[in-house]
């Protein structure tokens, strides 16, 4: 396999399960291009042109994957809700709809938020039957009030998984977050997730000090446009009161690199295991995670971006 390879998502592409569809049935995801590499080291790239130069005065951490990996945790939470209302779409109906780890790992990298994750499911596969209806709902209101019902009740679920206790930040997390507040700058979170989800995510993972002492907290509810959408990113520039140029991004994921480039920021990736052949060719660094990365490096990351124009 080349190191670098170009592919479309394609139906074989997406693993089956004896729950799902037949083969000749099984969904695509939504034709997008993704460049896989087989790297999971820490490299730095050559930065793309943003702007003649830039301070870092801010830092932005996505959540999902960044603070915590929690690819894993949302997909438990999703086929807990399938199981709890019966869900079962048209060409499965052995059992409830279980969506398998690597058909997640697909469908969470290339369609960000939970319902327009679901509304696309069920668009390419039928829409399901449930306790909720005991028909396909066939109008807009009712299938708008399926996907309502099963996202609140899978978010309900996922924070109970948060609650217990077995789930911590990713390595090098606090640390950054508290370098970054004594150095006096500015320090947010933006998560394309619902609000309720990713307040009781940062509460019981970075804690309830550090969360309330954040310069800006954003989540999906606060903007219109999902990732990779730039909106969240140029909210938060506004917020804070920082230049995009002078704002760094931490994330994991492809879509949320577009979205910062895309607002004008530059941005470091710390890879999970879903992510990490992705191609972050237009991030300045990229990480397996954040133990060994303290801020004077990202601030150096961000000054050589300046004077390699």
């Amino acid at each position: 396999m080349a190191s670098i390879t170009t592919m479309l998502l394609r139906p074989n592409l997406i693993p089956s399960s004896s729950h799902l569809l037949s083969p000749s049935l099984r969904p695509s995801l939504p034709p997008s291009i993704i460049r896989f590499r087989t790297s999971r080291k820490s490299t730095t790239h050559k930065p793309f042109s943003l702007s003649v130069s830039a301070t870092l005065q801010a830092l932005i951490f996505d959540c999902d994957g960044v603070i915590l990996e929690s690819e894993h945790l949302h997909r438990q939470a999703y086929n807990d809700a399938f199981v709890h209302f019966d869900v079962r779409c048209p060409n499965s109906t052995s059992q409830p709809l279980n969506w398998s780890i690597e058909f997640y790992d697909e469908l969470q990298n290339r369609i960000g938020g939970g319902k327009p994750k679901m509304r696309w499911y069920f668009k390419e596969n039928g829409w399901p039957s449930s306790t909720i209806f005991e028909k396909a709902p066939e109008d807009d209101e009712e299938r708008a009030k399926l996907i309502d019902i099963l996202q609140d009740w899978k978010t309900e679920r996922y924070k109970e998984i948060i609650k217990s206790g077995t789930v911590s930040p990713r390595p090098g997390v606090l640390r950054l977050m508290d370098e970054t507040k004594s150095a006096g700058r500015k320090l947010a979170v933006c998560s394309a997730a619902t609000k309720s989800s990713v307040i009781l995510c940062l509460e019981n993972l970075i804690g309830i000090d550090r969360f309330q002492n954040l310069d800006c907290f954003l989540a999906g509810d606060d903007v219109k446009e999902k990732k990779p959408d730039p909106s969240i990113y140029i909210t938060a520039s506004k917020k804070l009161g920082v230049s995009e140029k002078d704002c760094l991004v931490v994330e994991d994921s492809v879509i949320g690199l577009q979205a910062a480039t895309k607002a004008g920021m530059q941005c470091v990736i710390t890879y999970t295991t879903s992510t990490a052949n992705q191609d972050f060719k237009e991030a300045i660094a990229t990480y397996p995670d954040l133990s060994d990365i303290r801020l004077k490096d990202l601030d150096s990351l961000l000054q050589n971006v300046a004077t390699t124009r």
